[in-house]
């Protein structure tokens, strides 16, 4: 029972640490273009010569 108060606290802040990222990443716009890479990927820019 005692190890109960060992893990949930641990559990609280590591979800804590992990909510914290991920409201990172949509702040710093990693999911702004979904689309465009996978575009990217597929098709070849036209050279400019």
């Amino acid at each position: 029972m005692t190890v109960l108060l060992i893990l949930i606290p641990i559990a609280l802040v590591l979800g804590g640490l992990g909510l914290c990222a991920f409201l990172w990443s949509l702040k710093s716009g990693q999911y702004d273009d979904l689309e465009g890479a996978a575009r990217r990927i597929l098709f070849d820019d036209p050279e400019n010569s």
